[in-house]
């Protein structure tokens, strides 16, 4: 069945009212009519299973028919802070970053990131980076849509860290190293939340590293091989869903 997130409103205890682009999806793409059965989400952890009853241009209402009690959510709450990199590369991180589990995406633009975003233009992109990862989220199962957010610098970005129980940055001078055992010792706390930052393609700066060391995040390695900064978050998340559900 087709999956739809609808505003929490727009669910009550015994109907759902789908509007929006989804819409066009459901009557144009889908070619649905009524009688047929789509899950719908309220981004707020609840999903159903509907039947379609009515059908108009501006909404599509359906009937509740029973609650799917399923949770698809990574249980440790992932928030990637990217630093700004060139091209559809966001793109990637954002969609397969829903896919792999985080909660929250928060880009920034780092003192070596190329690309920096025009103040008139950062809403349209918001936009564009959101619906990919309400998109995203539809297709893997997933019971919320990933926030994203952007900073205007990694200096603005660092006043969240309070809202998370750990916090790293991903440092390629650890890999050199040979220092791979910082993730794992940060995971032993058993932390509720974790906000993990990543450079972008010319990586982290020493005066980045230092400042974010004084805010007491804590510099770790994903291994002895160097990773594009596109492909680190994805690892990163595959890391803790192997340490939080597989082997669980």
């Amino acid at each position: 069945m087709q999956r739809y997130f609808v505003k929490p409103e727009n669910m009550t205890d015994s109907h759902v009212t789908v509007t929006g682009e989804d819409v066009k999806h459901i009557t144009k793409v889908m070619r649905m009519a009524p009688g047929e059965k789509i899950v719908c989400l309220n981004n707020q952890g609840r999903q159903v299973v509907s039947q379609i009853n009515d059908i108009e241009q501006e909404f599509v209402k359906a009937d509740i028919i029973k609650e799917i009690h399923e949770n698809s959510e990574l249980p440790l709450h992932v928030t990637i802070a990217q630093g700004l990199i060139k091209g559809d590369k966001l793109d990637l991180v954002i969609q397969k970053g829903t896919e792999f589990g985080a909660s929250d995406f928060y880009l920034f633009s780092a003192e070596r990131s190329v690309v920096k975003w025009d103040g008139k233009k950062i809403n349209k992109k918001l936009e564009r980076l959101k619906k990919i990862a309400k998109e995203a989220a539809e297709q893997s199962g997933r019971l919320i849509i990933p926030s994203v957010t952007f900073f205007s610098s990694w200096k603005e970005m660092l006043k969240e860290k309070q809202n998370h129980e750990a916090n790293v940055f991903l440092y390629e001078e650890n890999a050199k190293k040979k220092h791979h055992s910082d993730l794992s010792e940060v995971l032993d706390s058993s932390p509720a939340s974790l906000l993990a930052l990543i450079g972008p393609e010319g990586g982290v700066s020493e005066e980045e590293a230092s400042a974010y060391r004084k805010e007491c995040f804590r510099n770790i390695s994903l291994g002895p091989r160097i990773l594009r900064s596109e492909s680190a978050s994805l690892y990163l998340l595959a890391a803790l869903s192997y340490q939080y559900e597989l082997l669980r």
